[in-house]
């Protein structure tokens, strides 16, 4: 006579089926996210200290800027030849949604104009440079292990977290970065894993050979009561407006300049002019490269200028909007930095607790990533004023609205209820 398999039976298959997914699982991110981690932490290493590098220079050789205009056309003819004219953060977000890849040639196409770009002058950070390069580095590891595309859209992004981790020095900061600016709203939480396993191999890597992570120091952290917390609240809604600004003025001061100069050689070459005169107009160079040391002289003596803020946004919108290469979370960490301690010294707050304040609040404002936001503050400035920042993150947030430095980001679900957007 025929058995038929008890219930014990077919809950044993089951979890043995379950089991062997898991590990299954386990063992390939666990493989991939090592490997994606050690070749990004040594060309994010490579990156970092190429970037650390040419800053040096310029600040001992201040006449490099005039040449900002060549290291532009430079940077247009290195794109032409690497064959990625166009290609940019854009296309990292297109490449985790869709079957599009994103092209290998752009990795040092980006590594070296963003080199470029700080060596001469202009206003721009590193993470755009980074995001591109550990996606292009992921695109090339599917290509070369033959993954299907689902599997290539987390390795994609556990490659951006990967270089963002090795070139910021926040592993944690980094792989849930990756996971959150994608889609506002959303995180893969197949991703999760592969992300925190690429990102902390990377930040080893780095510092392995030698890359300095950004901490800041809050020497005096008052107790929380309702006069510290409205004044936290001040800073942090003035925050937003000042992120709409910087955002709308990246957006149309790039739209001015494809509309008044369809020539890229053109283009980049005035705005390089521009931003010579301006540096000659302002009398300093605060404004020309990202501007770490900036941030970092706030913290230790708690001197800032007042229009510090609003001349960075002019710059970094000048050089991005130009077509220089680099990217805008340090420029956005400088104007949340002056402005958020020029903002605690007129109301009485530490100017230093202000400046990590502002960076939380900008940071959240023009990534819309409100738990990457509140992890990042932990790991730059410790837990002192972890409350403070998540505060001032969670309201910046709320009051952003639609502002954002990508336009290929995803809103999956409104800030303001739970409905989901549907998307055009």
């Amino acid at each position: 006579m025929k058995s038929f398999p008890t219930k014990v039976d077919i809950n044993t298959k089951e979890l043995i089926q379950h089991f062997k997914a898991c590990a299954t699982a386990f063992f390939k991110w666990t493989v991939f996210g090592i490997i994606i981690g050690l070749i990004c932490g040594t060309v994010g290493a490579g990156f970092a200290k190429s970037i650390e590098a040419v800053t040096a220079l310029r600040t001992a050789q201040p006449w490099l800027i005039y040449l900002l205009p060549v290291g532009g056309i430079a940077t247009v003819i290195l794109y032409r030849l690497c064959r990625v004219s166009g290609v940019g953060i854009t296309d990292v977000f297109e490449s985790v949604r869709t079957s599009k890849s994103v092209h290998v040639t752009l990795a040092p196409a980006v590594f070296l104009s963003a080199v470029i770009t700080h060596l001469l002058g202009g206003s721009a950070g590193k993470e755009g440079a980074a995001l591109q390069l550990g996606s292009s580095i992921a695109s090339l590891m599917g290509k070369i292990f033959k993954l299907g595309e689902k599997t290539r859209h987390i390795l994609t992004m556990a490659g951006m977290g990967a270089l963002f981790s090795a070139v910021f020095g926040t592993p944690l900061g980094a792989a849930i970065f990756a996971l959150e600016v994608i889609s506002v709203g959303h995180i893969c939480s197949a991703a999760i894993f592969p992300c925190l396993v690429s990102s902390i191999t990377s930040y080893c890597v780095s510092s392995f050979f030698g890359v300095h992570a950004e901490r800041f120091n809050i020497s005096a952290i008052p107790e929380m009561n309702f006069g510290t917390v409205w004044k936290v609240a001040v800073i942090a809604i003035c925050s937003a407006f000042v992120a709409r600004a910087f955002c709308s003025a990246l957006h149309h001061t790039e739209e001015i300049f494809a509309k008044l100069f369809k020539n890229e050689f053109l283009r980049i070459t005035i705005g390089g002019v521009i931003i010579i005169l301006l540096t000659l107009l302002v009398n300093t160079r605060d404004y020309n490269g990202g501007g770490i040391e900036i941030i970092n002289r706030i913290f230790e003596t708690g001197e800032v200028r007042y229009e510090a803020f609003l001349l960075k946004i002019i710059f970094t919108a000048i050089t991005v909007g130009a077509g220089f290469k680099g990217g805008e979370i340090v420029p956005t960490l400088f104007i949340g930095a002056t402005f958020g301690a020029a903002a605690a010294t007129i109301i009485g707050l530490n100017p230093a607790l202000g400046a990590a304040i502002g960076m939380s609040a900008l940071f959240c404002s023009v990534t819309n990533c409100p738990i990457t936001s509140i992890v990042l503050s932990i790991e730059l400035f410790g837990t002192g004023s972890m409350v403070f920042c998540a505060l001032a993150a969670a309201t910046s947030f709320l009051l952003s609205g639609s502002t954002g430095l990508y336009a290929a980001q995803r809103r999956v679900f409104s800030k303001y209820t739970e409905e989901r957007i549907r998307q055009k």
